[in-house]
C-alpha cells in the first residue's frame, strides 16, 4: 500500500471544500450606503415621469441591474462549485502559444484551467502545482478509452477531502498549447467528480513555468505546434 500526495496549493487547491458562506444574520448594512441608494430610487422614480429624461433613467436602470446581476453571479460562483463549473464554460481564459511558451491567464476562480487533449477527447483540467500526479475523473478516463487497472497495491490519495482510493493509467499523449506530454502516469477515481488536474508530473517535465501576475507560463523543452482548438 502507498499513499500519493494530492492535497493542493494555497494557491491552486484540488477539490478543495467551498468556503462558507456568510451569515446573513449577522449582516448590517451601511447605514450612509443605504440612505443614498433609497434616495437614487427615489430620484429616478420622479425622473421616469419626464417623456424624454425617463427613457434615459430606464436604460440607466436596466444596465444597472445587469451590472448587479453579473457582479452576483461572479460572486456566487467564487462560493459554489456548481455554478463555478457552469461560469467556465462562458470564460475568457485560455491558454495561448507565444514564442515557445504557453501562456495560461488565471480564470474568475482565481485558478489556471487549460484545455487539453488526449486520447480523442477534450477536457477543461485544473492546473495545481499542490498536486504530486495528474488525476482524471472516471468519466474523462472512459471517454479517452484509457486501460484503468487496479494497481498491485492499494493506491491511498490524500486529498483535501480526506484520504481516498484510486485506480491508475496511463495517458499516451497530452496535449495543451505547445506543450506535449506522452506516457503521462495518472490516477482516476469518482471521487474526483467531474474535476480534472494536472499535477506537478506533468509540471516537472517541462523546461520551466512560472506565474506573472495572473498569468501561468509554461516552457516545454521542445516546442510542440499547437493543435487547432475543436468543440
Amino acid at each position: 500500500m502507498y499513499s500519493l500526495a494530492i492535497t493542493g496549493s494555497a494557491r491552486l487547491p484540488l477539490l478543495s471544500r467551498p468556503p462558507p458562506m456568510p451569515d446573513l444574520a449577522h449582516f448590517t448594512p451601511h447605514l450612509p450606503t443605504f440612505a443614498l441608494l433609497l434616495g437614487v430610487i427615489v430620484l429616478a422614480g420622479m425622473l421616469r415621469r419626464v417623456p424624454i429624461v425617463g427613457r434615459v433613467v430606464n436604460l440607466a436602470i436596466l444596465l444597472g441591474l445587469v451590472f448587479v446581476l453579473a457582479m452576483l453571479v461572479d460572486e456566487r460562483g467564487r462560493m459554489d462549485p456548481h455554478v463555478g463549473r457552469f461560469m467556465r464554460a462562458f470564460d475568457s481564459s485560455a491558454e495561448e502559444v507565444t514564442g515557445k511558451e504557453t501562456r495560461v491567464r488565471m480564470s474568475r476562480d482565481g485558478h489556471f484551467w487549460v484545455t487539453a487533449r488526449f486520447g480523442g477527447t477534450t477536457r477543461r483540467m485544473l492546473v495545481d502545482s499542490g498536486a504530486t500526479i495528474t488525476a482524471l475523473s472516471a468519466d474523462s478516463a472512459t471517454e479517452a478509452g484509457l486501460d484503468v487497472e487496479q494497481p498491485d497495491f492499494p493506491v491511498l490519495l490524500r486529498t483535501a477531502n480526506g484520504t481516498i482510493h484510486a485506480q491508475t493509467a496511463t495517458v499516451d499523449e497530452l496535449q495543451l498549447g505547445n506543450v506535449v506530454a506522452r506516457d503521462l502516469p495518472v490516477v482516476v477515481s469518482p471521487s474526483f467528480g467531474n474535476v480534472d488536474v494536472l499535477g506537478m508530473n506533468f509540471l516537472s517535465r517541462l523546461q520551466s513555468w512560472r506565474v506573472e501576475g495572473d498569468t501561468l507560463v509554461l516552457v516545454p523543452h521542445h516546442p510542440q505546434r499547437a493543435a487547432v482548438a475543436t468543440s
